[in-house]
């Protein structure tokens, strides 16, 4: 974890050249190394290295205990004493620069004390219950958060492993993440001595894994440094030009972002808000973006300006006053503040045309019809912008005003909705791998949307969802029996995508055991919903197998898909029903857990020529008494019931495959699939459902595939009572305005 860490004077990658924020000066890792060493450690004092902490610490909290940080430097210190880092630093200057970044963010004490202690139970002999002893459970927790599993015991396998562990721990207390962010964004500070293949790994994982949790957790302060770090090991050129701009910009004369925020004083003086305008230099990465985006950089480009203020209502009083003094550009507009971002991120986002002719501004510079981007917030709104969760205090603790809900922050930040997914659908990958690279795809869709169900409820998924990802978000594995959905009251195949604020109603089949389909990986963008799919496909024998066995998987294929044209999940291939073997006696029984699930409700009942024979129905042609019917013995012994003029017959036939005498008994109920085929209008498939549903006949699962040319094709698959009804449910079906046409589906 922080043995990679390496001199910060060495060449590589170096930190933005101007300061972000107000900053202290740059701390002398050297003369902290030789204060570790020799600084006094007397039971009754701080130690002089850790005075850089308390200090960043007091700002935050007056009133702290310190007690436990003098506690665990001086364990901290005494358990690294003698290792050194790559760079022939102390090891302890580690911890203590880790910690500090935790403490200028205003993390609290138990964070601090765990942040000092974090590498002793990797990198000494120091074991976890004696942190559980001397500092606590919380204290312990958090240390065995961020402790790396050993690559002897996993191999290759350790550093996916040691996220995934990490990640877990993150489910429970969000601060375990803040430990680990503050610790790889030293370590990227001090990466130039590493071999150059080195860093490129660590950067790129950086890139991958890390930025996007700073990002998901809020700690925007952390997240652009390490962009900003990765950018220079990654793309070193780019970085180059980059940063001459930045310089080429710093040394004019004049700075138009000065003269505009003179500007907005003095307009907020006159309406009487109190407020404090600042200019906040963008980053390296945000430079280099704006560059591809515009072109030409123009003085206004390399920065923009922070209103600050008290109140929420102040904040859109100053865009009032904004907006009449100022020309607004309608399109930049963005309230955060009514809708917070998924990351607790709140402010109001505007941009203000300039004039062209500015002469009159303060200084009497003028600038060529420039646009300003604008941010207005509160005090509180920054800081939670700037750390995040680690603004947050410790949000375990029973709820004091400082850390109540009333500045609009969801009431709960210790488990966002984001990663509740995360931890769900990790457990259910099967491997590291699967886990490594499924963890890099979810955390690439960096944007969230919101989606409302009927009953006013909301869901959160990531941008580009889709009902699929809907049914499985809100259903789990249950999703596999659903047929359809309603998106904004209109019908839509399960691989629309979902955009935010769209309302979604799910359309679920009551069959348990109902197989989603494989088109649906297609459509899937959640991890959650691909696990789910995938795990269900192969856990359960194809539905070639089943409906013509071994050596016949490409025909049956052709076969299903003519039963099945898209959207929903199919039905199975093959119906297991009752049969009878001659009369010889009961059925046999059925195994447990087999493929097709047990018997279906008032099935037809087949009389086989075949002692203690299984008999399924094909889901190719799906016969139903009195249709004329043959048997084919396939894989394990079961009979496979097709009607005489099914395709797959003359090819099984052709093949030498022998028949098998078959014949209805004296149940008349069967299962069926019809084909509806209907012009597209609004509540169609609610229409069709419901004829079926007055016929008596229970739905098992549905299709619906997508409008082509405002033509809509269903494929139910239908428990009936008794055959003899079938003529009368088609019949109600074509009578169902813009159906115009039922059938039974062809082999």
């Amino acid at each position: 974890m922080s043995a990679d860490a390496t001199n910060p004077a060495a060449p590589g990658p170096v930190a933005p050249a101007e300061p972000r924020r107000r900053a202290r000066p740059r701390i002398d890792l050297r003369r902290l190394g030789r204060a570790a060493l020799l600084g006094t450690a007397t039971r009754d004092r701080l130690p002089d290295a850790i005075s850089h902490v308390v200090e960043a610490h007091r700002a935050h909290f007056p009133d702290a205990d310190l007690e436990p940080l003098r506690r665990a430097y001086l364990l901290a210190e005494s358990s690294h004493r003698g290792q050194m880092r790559k760079s022939g630093e102390p090891y302890i200057t580690h911890p203590l620069a880790v910690t500090l970044i935790l403490a200028e963010l205003g993390a609290e004490t138990t964070t601090l004390t765990a942040s000092l202690l974090h590498d002793t139970v990797e990198d000494t002999d120091v074991t976890l219950e004696q942190v559980g002893k001397e500092f606590g459970e919380e204290v312990r927790y958090l240390v065995d958060g961020v402790t790396k599993l050993e690559k002897v015991d996993y191999g290759a396998a350790a550093e996916p492993e040691t996220f995934r562990k990490m990640l877990v721990a993150t489910g429970n207390d969000v601060r375990v993440m803040s430990i680990k962010l503050a610790d790889r964004l030293h370590n990227m500070r001090t990466l130039g001595v590493m071999r150059p293949e080195k860093q490129k790994r660590i950067a790129r994982v950086t890139r991958d894994v890390l930025i996007p949790l700073a990002e998901r957790l809020g700690v925007q302060a952390l997240k652009t440094e390490l962009e900003d770090l990765v950018f220079a090991v990654l793309h070193p050129e780019e970085y180059a030009r980059t940063r001459e701009l930045i310089a080429e910009n710093a040394a004019r004369p004049d700075d138009p972002l000065a003269e505009v925020a003179e500007q907005v004083r003095g307009v907020l003086r006159e309406a009487g808000i109190t407020a404090e305008v600042l200019i906040r230099p963008r980053h390296f990465v945000s430079v280099h973006r704006v560059a591809r985006k515009r072109g030409r950089l123009r003085g206004c480009d390399f920065g923009r300006l922070l209103v600050l203020v008290n109140e929420d209502a102040d904040c859109y009083a100053v865009l009032g006053e904004l907006h009449t003094c100022m020309t607004p550009i309608v399109s930049e507009f963005k309230d955060f503040i009514a809708v917070p971002k998924f990351n607790l991120y709140q402010s109001l986002h505007t941009a203000v045309a300039l004039p062209r002719d500015h002469a009159d501004a303060p200084g009497g510079t003028p600038v060529d019809g420039e646009v300003v981007e604008i941010l207005i917030r509160t005090h509180r709104m920054h800081k939670v912008a700037e750390a995040g969760v680690v603004a947050l205090g410790n949000p375990y603790a029973p709820s004091s005003e400082e850390q109540s809900a009333g500045d609009g922050e969801r009431a709960d930040p210790t488990r966002p909705g984001w990663l509740s997914r995360l931890l769900e659908w990790q457990r259910a990958a099967p491997d590291p791998d699967t886990f490594w690279s499924t963890l890099r795809e979810d955390l690439a869709q960096d944007r969230e949307i919101t989606v409302f169900r009927p009953d006013g409820g909301t869901l959160g998924l990531p941008e580009g969802a889709t009902c699929v990802d809907a049914a499985y978000a809100l259903y789990g594995e249950d999703a596999h029996a659903c047929m359809g959905a309603w998106v904004n009251g209109r019908l839509a195949t399960l691989g629309t995508v979902l955009k935010d604020g769209d309302t979604v109603q799910l359309l679920m089949g009551q069959d348990p055991s109902s197989e989603p389909s494989r088109e649906w990986l297609e459509h899937a963008r959640t991890p959650t919903a691909r696990i789910a799919i995938q795990r269900r496909l192969a856990a359960r024998p194809s539905p070639a197998e089943e409906a013509e066995g071994a050596g016949n998987a490409e025909d049956a294929g052709k076969s299903r898909k003519s039963g099945n044209t898209g959207g929903a999940a199919a039905p199975a291939a093959a119906a297991s029903v009752p049969s009878r073997a001659g009369d010889a006696g009961p059925p046999p029984a059925r195994e447990a857990g087999a493929a097709a699930g047990a018997a279906p409700r008032g099935a037809s009942v087949l009389v086989v020529d075949r002692p203690r024979a299984n008999a399924r129905l094909a889901g190719c042609c799906t016969p139903v008494p009195p249709d004329a019917i043959t048997g084919f013995v396939v894989r394990g012994g079961a009979v496979t019931v097709h009607r005489v003029e099914c395709a797959t017959v003359a090819r099984m036939k052709s093949a030498g495959r022998a028949e098998v005498d078959v014949r209805w008994g004296d149940t008349t109920a069967c299962r069926v699939t019809l084909l509806a085929e209907s012009f597209d209008r609004p509540h169609l498939l609610a229409d069709l459902t419901e004829a079926i549903a007055r016929e008596g006949v229970e739905i098992i699962s549905a299709t619906v595939s997508p409008p082509v040319r405002q033509h809509v094709r269903h494929t139910y698959t239908l428990q009936l009572p008794d055959a003899a009804g079938l003529p009368s449910l088609m019949r109600a079906m074509r009578n169902v305005p813009g159906v115009y046409d039922v059938s039974r589906t062809q082999p």
